[in-house]
C-alpha cells in the first residue's frame, strides 16, 4: 500500500538565548516558579530581522540535506504558522521562493500549536491520492514577536524556532500509518491574539489596549489540553489496534512538562520512551513537535521499525495525533 516515509528531519533556532534569570528582571516572577510550574529553563528569541520564513529555510535546508534530495524535487510545501512574516504573502511562499522549489506548490496552514500536525496530515493525505511524490512540511513560529513581556503569566513560556520533514511516497509497511485531528472552536477565547485581523485592524486604539499580543487563561488551557491529549493517544491506539507498550518513543508538544507526564503517566511510559526538550526551548508553537523529531532522530533515540507517537495542542483550540512507524 502506499505510505508517506519522513526522509528526512531539520530544525533550527535562534541564536539568542532568554533565561529565567532574565525574566526576573522584566517581570514578576522567578526560576524555581517558572521550572517548578512549567519545566522551561531557558528559550530562543529570534532578532528583528529574524523572520519565520528566515528559520523555516534553514530547517527546510536541513531537512533536504538529510533527505539527499534538492529543493528543485519537491512538488508542494507546506508551513504550519500562526507567526507569518506578514499577512500575505504566506510563509509557504517565501519559503518556496528561498529556496527556489520553482515546481512547488505552497500554502501555509493556521491551527496554533498544532499547526504541524495539521500540515503533516494534509501532507500524508495528498501523496497517498497518488497527486505529490516529495513535500516539504515545516512548522515554525516567531511567538515571542506578539508575547507581551509586561504579563508574567504568559511571556515565560514562549521561544522561537523551526522544525521540517520532507516526505516521500513509498510503498510497504513503514510510514505514516494515520492521523486524528480535532478542534473545538468555542475555547477560542482562552488563547487568542485579538488585534491585526479583520475584527480589530492595526489602530492608535488597538496598540494601546495591547491587543496584538497573546492572551491566554492558563489554568483553563492547561486542563482542558491534558484531558483532550489523553483522550487523542488512547483513540489513535484504538484505531490502529495497539497498546501503548507498542510505543517506542512519544514525541509531544513541548508546552508544559506536567502535560507530558500527565500523558505518559496515561500511557504507562517510562521516562526512556518519552523525548523532552522544553527546558532548552520553551513552547515553540508549530515548531515545538518537528523540532523535537529532528533532535531524537540525530541523537539516535529512533531506530528503524521505531512506532513514534505525536501529539500537540494548541490556540483554535486544535489538537490531534499521528503514529509513524520509522
Amino acid at each position: 500500500m502506499i505510505r508517506t516515509r519522513i526522509i528526512g528531519t531539520g530544525s533550527h533556532i535562534p541564536a539568542k538565548v532568554l533565561t529565567n534569570k532574565d525574566l526576573e528582571t522584566l517581570v514578576d516572577t522567578t526560576d524555581e516558579w517558572i521550572v517548578t510550574r512549567t519545566g522551561i529553563k531557558e528559550r530562543r528569541i529570534a532578532d528583528n530581522g529574524e523572520t519565520s520564513s528566515c528559520l523555516a529555510h534553514q530547517a527546510a535546508l536541513n531537512a533536504l540535506d538529510m533527505a539527499g534530495i534538492s529543493a528543485a524535487e519537491l512538488d508542494m510545501i507546506i508551513v504550519g504558522t500562526v507567526t507569518p512574516d506578514m499577512p500575505t504573502p504566506s510563509v509557504a511562499c517565501l519559503l518556496q521562493d528561498k529556496l527556489k522549489a520553482l515546481k512547488a506548490a505552497a500554502f501555509d496552514i493556521s491551527a496554533g500549536c498544532t499547526g504541524f500536525l495539521y500540515a503533516l496530515s494534509v501532507a500524508d493525505s495528498l501523496i497517498r491520492a497518488g497527486n505529490h511524490k516529495k513535500v516539504l512540511v515545516v512548522g515554525v513560529d516567531t511567538l515571542t514577536k506578539i508575547t507581551d513581556y509586561t504579563d508574567r503569566t504568559t511571556c515565560i513560556l514562549f521561544g522561537d524556532g523551526a522544525g521540517a520533514v520532507v516526505l516521500s511516497k513509498d510503498n510497504g509497511a513503514n510510514g505514516i500509518l494515520s492521523s486524528l485531528l480535532y478542534s473545538d472552536g468555542s475555547c477560542g477565547n482562552l488563547l487568542y491574539m485579538p488585534g491585526g485581523g479583520s475584527a480589530n485592524p492595526a489602530s492608535p486604539d488597538t496598540i494601546a489596549k495591547r491587543y496584538h499580543y497573546l492572551k491566554m487563561d492558563g489554568n483553563k488551557v492547561f486542563k482542558l489540553a491534558v484531558k483532550a491529549l489523553e483522550d487523542c493517544v488512547v483513540k489513535i491506539l484504538s484505531h490502529n489496534n495497539l497498546t501503548s507498550d507498542a510505543i517506542d518513543l512519544l514525541i509531544a508538544h513541548q508546552a508544559n512538562l506536567r502535560i507530558i507526564q500527565a500523558i505518559a503517566k496515561r500511557l504507562e511510559l517510562p521516562p526512556e520512551k518519552v523525548f523532552i526538550n522544553i527546558e532548552k526551548y520553551g513552547n515553540t508553537s508549530s515548531a515545538s513537535v518537528p523540532i523535537a523529531l529532528d533532535e531524537a532522530n540525530r541523537q539516535n533515540r529512533i531506530k528503524p521499525d521505531d512506532l513514534i507517537l505525536l501529539n500537540a495542542f494548541g490556540a483554535g483550540f486544535t489538537w490531534g495525533s499521528a503514529l509513524v512507524r520509522w
